[in-house]
């Protein structure tokens, strides 16, 4: 089953989107609620996989909530406006729903959300680290082997992430979630700097302004949620006369 928040400022359109919830019988209300204040203290305490929520809320917008969540659910944008179509798809809403909609609209929605938490669910069979200290990844249509020992840092693009290797090219690239790799890396040697970026802290070069140097190429910023741990690691290992 996939679990669903319902957002929506407005009783009645609220209360059509649980009702279309119901009638999917892949999908499973986790909760609804009428602003985004609300939806952040159900996203705090309940397993969610997708979203179906308004753009246009009284306290924060719908794309503005989006963007905030660290690791968003799956979205689907609703509303009365179409242009905001295209600022949706910015923020890789999975899909936009044009008030009225129908039932079948409202499914052909939900199949994309299945889609979505299918090819989600199949990436994120990473396995555990063994004992020679390596990840097997799910990369295109094959499983690679990654040296944790070897990872430089991650870059979080959406549903995907780069893992930047030691001696490639290329970063192996992954349909998961930051979260799940993060929760499977060990916790004394990586560090998540950014929402959008692990680093492994063997593998940093400089420290300056708030931004760390990976590699004389690459330089990613720190974060101002993650400034206090990462200023309080370098603290625990900083040498001074």
């Amino acid at each position: 089953m996939i679990r669903c928040l319902a957002i929506d400022d407005e009783p009645l359109a609220l209360k059509q989107l649980v009702s279309y919830i119901g009638k999917v019988p892949f999908l499973e209300l986790a909760g609804s609620c009428m602003s985004a204040s609300e939806a952040a203290a159900i996203l705090d305490k309940e397993s969610v996989d997708a979203m179906f929520l308004d753009i246009n809320m009284p306290d924060l917008s719908g794309l503005d909530f989006v963007k905030s969540l660290v690791s968003p659910p799956i979205v689907v944008f609703t509303t009365a406006y179409s242009e905001y179509a295209v600022e949706g798809y910015k923020v890789d809403a999975v899909d936009y729903l044009l008030k009225p909609f129908s039932l079948a609209d409202f499914e052909r929605a939900a199949e994309k959300v299945r889609h979505c938490f299918e090819l989600l669910q199949a990436s994120a069979s990473v396995s555990n680290p063994d004992a020679d200290d390596s990840l097997f990844l799910k990369t295109d249509y094959k499983v690679v082997r990654v040296d944790i020992s070897k990872i430089i840092y991650i870059e979080g693009m959406s549903e995907y992430l780069k893992i930047f290797v030691e001696g490639e090219s290329e970063p192996v690239v992954v349909l998961l979630s930051m979260k799940k790799l993060e929760d499977r890396l060990p916790s004394d040697r990586f560090m998540r700097i950014h929402k959008s970026y692990i680093v492994n802290l063997s593998k940093i070069r400089e420290i300056s302004k708030g931004k760390v140097s990976m590699t004389p190429e690459m330089t990613l910023p720190v974060g101002d949620l993650y400034k206090d741990a990462f200023n309080a690691y370098i603290d625990s290992k900083f040498l001074s006369r």
